[in-house]
Parts: structure tokens; sequence; C-alpha cells
């Protein structure tokens, strides 16, 4: 077996020499960092000691220690530099060196991670399920009813030296400023209004009045956005108001059908008056260019009156009596020397011409009622006869 000289008794008997054992070590030590060994010396007698060099080592760990004061800020985070505890300087983004410690330490605080606290509810990491917290989701409101809300608020950090030095609980500081502030606005609400129509003002009225109570405290928070996961009546009244909102949807409905039936009813109404008011215009206007023209053609006639009567007398005469003849079927002939006036019964005589299937019977009804036929001429006659005797008179 090999043996080492120093490690064992003269009689190789026993456990090793603990003194042996450190002077060999001191001069593996001395050979390492430049010194003299004593492997020159006699194999009987033990080298002189010689002192560990000191300087060399704590060169080597002053420059480890020193390089423990590097560190990096990362992108959107700040670094606190504490000295002894007190605050010192806060750094940016990027490398930085500070005293190492014990001297100084260092806290990297992430600015833009934002933040998520649970009021009225817990939600457990990886589990769907909420437990309902009562006591922070039920609110009295305005008119003495009770709700059940349940608010998530997401926040991040605008003051470093704020949010270090200024809160002991974050967390709790800002669940209890959202509790405060909803409950706050809950009980100035209707309920309706916080259930249906108003949740997001609720909602946009809480971030207000959580920042004001949060900047007043010196938080260094920023509320980034409250939003109401639920709101609901308790459970012990869910079914009443279950109904209510039921009735509330077929009100609605209601009226979208009423609103939509009068949409279609009224436009056409509208049109209908338009166009009456339209033709009431159109009419109008035709009756006064009429009542114009005849005007202006009375005038005319007046001025060719003025200056012939006779003339203009005779031609309203037989303008007259053309206008009021050519209206009728019979046919009236005026024979020369003679007042009286002839009458020939033309337009039975045209219609029994113009319809042949009826010449058969056209005779038998002559020849049923030969007396009839003559009273209706003399009566014609005379009726003539008048009138031309006063067109006469009217003439003279």
């Amino acid at each position: 077996m090999r043996k080492f000289p120093g490690f064992w008794n003269k009689n190789n008997e026993g456990p090793p020499d603990l003194d042996e054992v450190f002077k060999d070590l001191n001069q593996k030590l001395n050979r390492l960092f430049g010194g003299k060994g004593g492997s020159g010396a006699p194999r009987g007698t033990s080298p002189a000691p010689q002192p560990l060099p000191v300087a060399p080592i704590l060169g080597i760990v002053a420059l480890i220690w020193l390089g423990s004061g590097f560190y990096i800020v990362d992108q959107g985070s700040r670094g606190v530099v504490l000295r002894f505890g007190q605050h010192v300087e806060t750094t940016m983004p990027g490398p930085r060196w500070h005293l190492p410690f014990p001297i100084e330490s260092i806290e990297n605080v992430n600015l833009e991670q934002v933040r998520t606290i649970e009021m009225g509810y817990r939600s457990f990491e990886g589990e769907t399920a909420r437990s309902k917290e009562l006591r922070e989701s039920l609110m009295l409101t305005d008119d003495e009813n009770i709700i059940d809300l349940q608010v998530a608020v997401q926040y991040n950090l605008k003051s470093v030296e704020d949010y270090q030095f200024s809160n002991r609980s974050t967390e709790e500081s800002v669940r209890g400023v959202a509790e405060t502030a909803i409950r706050e606005i809950v009980g100035k609400s209707k309920m309706d209004f916080v259930l249906y129509e108003g949740r997001d003002d609720v909602a946009a009225r809480a971030k207000k009045l959580m920042q004001d109570m949060l900047d007043r405290y010196k938080s260094g928070i920023n509320v980034v956005n409250v939003t109401m996961q639920n709101a609901q009546p308790p459970e012990q009244v869910q079914a009443a108001f279950d109904d209510a909102v039921k009735a509330k949807q077929d009100l609605e409905r209601q009226k979208n059908e009423g609103q939509a039936y009068a949409n279609d009813v009224i436009p056409k109404a509208r049109g209908t008056a338009s166009r009456l008011t339209e033709e009431a215009a159109g009419y109008k206007l035709r009756v006064e260019n009429e009542a114009k023209g005849n005007a202006d053609r009375f005038e005319q006639v007046l001025t060719q009156y003025n200056k012939a009567p006779e003339v203009t007398r005779q031609r309203l005469y037989l303008d007259a009596q053309e206008h009021v003849l050519s209206n009728t079927s019979k046919v009236l002939v005026d024979q020369k020397g003679s007042n009286s006036l002839l009458y020939l019964p033309l337009d039975k005589l045209m219609t029994i011409s113009g319809a042949p299937g009826n010449a058969a019977t056209a005779p038998a009804a002559t020849t049923e009622k030969p007396a009839q036929e003559p009273q209706a001429d003399s009566s014609t006659l005379d009726r003539s006869r008048d009138a031309m005797r006063t067109r006469d008179r009217e003439y003279r």
C-alpha cells in the first residue's frame, strides 16, 4: 500500500495526525500561490510554517462581492434601491449596479402588470366554480331593496414610491375601497336602475370614485377597469323577480309592436293627407285660372259689345244655341218665311237605321200607337212656336 508521509504516525498505526494534515495543506496552498514549499527539506525534519496569502483571497472575494451588485430591471418595471432600508433611488429599465448586500438592496416592481381583485365572490385557480362572499355582495338600494352584486376590479401601478412605502396590504386596500365606493353608489340608486339599465353607469361611477379615494390615500394605484360580473336579487326572492322581469319584457314587446304599427300607419296617413292637399291645391289653381280666363273673356266680350251691341248680342245668342244644341240628339230646322218650326224625329230614324235587327219591330211599334205621335209632334211644335215668338219680341 502507498504511504503518504505525515498522514500516519511513525508506527503506521492509529488515525492520521491533524497537525500534519494542516501542515501539508498549507504547503500546497503556498505552492499554488507562488510560495516555496518544503519539498527540499530533509525528510526527517518538518518544514517551517508559511503564512497564507490573504491579499489575493480578499481581492477575489471583493470582486465577487462587487459583482453581486449588478442587476437588470425588466421592461415595464422599476428598480427600488434601498440603502440600509432607506429609499435611495428608483432606477429605470436596463442593466444597473448598486452597492452589494448588506449595504444596499434592490426590489423590482412591475408597473404595467394588471392585477385583479374580486369583491363579492372568490374564484379559485384552475376551477370554474365560484364561492360567494355574502358579507361583501349583499347591498341595500335607495328604495330599501337588497341586491347581490359581484364586482371585479383591475388595476396597475402609477407610482412606485407610494406603492412601496404608503401601503401595507395593497390588495385588501383596493378591495375595501371598491366595496365602499360600490355601496355608496348603490345606496343612492334604485334597484331597477342597478339591475338593468344602469349597470354600466354604476361601474363607471364606481371607477371614478375609487380612483379619487386611492389618490387621496397616496396609494400609487391606477384603476384600469371596474366590471359588474353579476347583479341579481337575493336567491330567496329570485322567482318573484323573474316573473316581474317577464312582465316587463311583455310590456316592452307590446310597446314595440304598437310602435311598429304606428310607424306603418302614420306614414300612409301622412302620404294620403299630402296627396289630398296637393290635389286641393291643384283644384284651387285650376278654378282660379278658369275664373281668371272667364273674366278676361268677359272683359273682351264687353269691349266688343260696347263697340257693336247688336252684332255682339246676335253672336252670343248663336254661340249659346250652338252650345246647347250640340249636346242634344234633336234636330231643329228653321223654315224661311214662316214662324213655325218643323220638328223631325231624326234621332229615332237614325236609331232605327242603325239597328237593322229592329227594322221589323219598328213598323209594328208605329202601327200600335198611331195616335200618340201626332200628339207629341203637335206639342213640340207648340213649344217651338212659343220660343220663336219670345225671341222675336226680344229682337224687337
